[in-house]
């Protein structure tokens, strides 16, 4: 049986009472399973009487696991049974005294309650690119590129070429001078094939040594004529066809980031006036997942989380990165709420094909099956996508919504 004794925004008392015959029966198991466990001197194993158990182990001792035990087993149930959603929850007190029920007080932190801003009336205000020739122009070239060819010059080298070469030791390689180092790209540029040049090594700032470098080849990058023979290469009748397809896929594109800048702008609108009271236990691993983000980044740098803050702490700069990581953590906790609630206030609906359809375009998109992606993924991480995407689409429902 259990009762709220009271309730205070996110906070709950609760009363859990577990009938005696409850109680006895999880003794016995509790008792039993010690007996199969414990080797006592002149007993065969698990043959020990349970007096002779229950003095070894301390009737006290037994039903303090017997108590707990119980917690786990009932608490679940009385939160369900009460419509609770705990994140947090502490014992205040308990009686437990052998044949009598057993009695105890949880106070809890429960899942926050939200109510939304007016959102309808919200104004959501994001410039929409324009389409213009110059744009389709830009687009249009930078098609050419993904079909362009490197070939070899005869002039010296620029900025976007590759410079093909062999340092003195024989090894032969390209160097992509727009990637380069500048020291590199420096030494480079302006030399042609058969010119022999020094080439700075470096450490830091300091240069360790030179190495003597020949220039073998200067490539560049050769774009396909903008034709209709182009447009053919590429899948369309003519010219005229594939810039038309050009402008419309560009206008697409457009409204599509259009769309979604206005739906995370009404996320933000949404989190800022949702009225909420987030409990500290929430707040706690919210922060604490912040933090485990930031190891992760950290070890790629070779640098410990603990090092890190041993020497924001040096600088004085650990209070303000303290506050920093409290004001984060809030507001991506009332964002996640407030998009949750609005997906409820909409009845927002994923159906399994919308997501299997959505899960496809993800595999595309690293270039792997849907099903090899949901097996590496893990089911857990399937589940938050499907959150996250069911999320996406009732802030778009929203923005529809809002503009009419």
């Amino acid at each position: 049986m259990a009762e709220i004794l009271e309730r205070e925004g996110y906070k709950v008392k609760i009363k859990v009472e577990v009938p005696a015959s409850q109680v006895e029966q999880t003794y016995r198991e509790v008792l039993n399973n010690y007996a199969g466990r414990v080797k006592l001197p002149g007993f065969r194993a698990g043959k020990a009487p349970a007096k002779v158990i229950e003095a070894r182990i301390g009737k006290e001792s037994l039903l303090d696991e017997v108590k707990e035990v119980l917690r786990d087993e009932t608490f679940p149930k009385a939160a369900r049974e009460l419509s609770l959603l705990p994140v947090g929850a502490r014992v205040l007190e308990e009686s437990l005294t052998f044949g009598q029920p057993y009695v105890y007080t949880v106070e809890i932190e429960n899942y926050p309650e939200v109510k939304l801003p007016d959102w309808q009336n919200f104004k959501l205000e994001v410039e929409t690119p324009e389409v213009t020739d110059e744009v389709v122009s830009r687009a249009l070239d930078d098609l050419r590129t993904r079909y362009g060819e490197m070939v070899a010059v005869e002039r010296e080298a620029q900025e976007k070429d590759n410079v093909f070469i062999e340092t003195e030791d024989g090894g032969r390689f390209p160097v992509v001078m727009e990637n380069a180092q500048p020291h590199v790209r420096e030494a480079l540029l302006g030399k042609k094939a058969g010119d022999e040049v020094m080439v700075p090594v470096k450490d830091g700032e300091t240069v360790v040594r030179e190495v003597r470098t020949k220039v073998l080849e200067v490539k560049t990058l050769q774009l396909p004529e903008l034709d209709d023979e182009f447009a053919k290469t590429v899948g369309e009748d003519n010219l005229e066809a594939l810039t038309r397809k050009v402008r419309e896929s560009l206008q697409a594109q457009f409204e599509r980031e259009v769309r979604n800048a206005k739906a995370n702008q009404l996320l933000d609108k949404l989190a800022e006036a949702l009225e909420v009271q987030i409990p500290p236990t929430m707040q706690a691993r919210e922060e604490q997942s912040l933090l485990e983000n930031l190891a992760g980044e950290l070890k790629e740098q070779k640098l410990e989380l603990s090092e890190f803050l041993a020497q924001l702490e040096k600088e004085g700069k650990l209070e303000e990165f303290k506050q920093n990581l409290s004001e984060n953590a809030a507001k991506r906790l009332r964002r996640s709420l407030a998009v949750e609630a609005l997906a409820e206030e909409l009845k927002t609906d994923l159906s399994q094909e919308e997501f299997e359809e959505y899960l496809s375009e993800v595999a595309r998109a690293y270039r792997t099956m849907p099903a090899r992606l949901q097996s590496e993924l893990g089911q857990g991480a399937i589940a938050r996508l499907r959150i996250q995407r069911l999320h996406d689409k009732a802030l778009l429902e929203a923005v529809s919504r809002i503009e009419g």
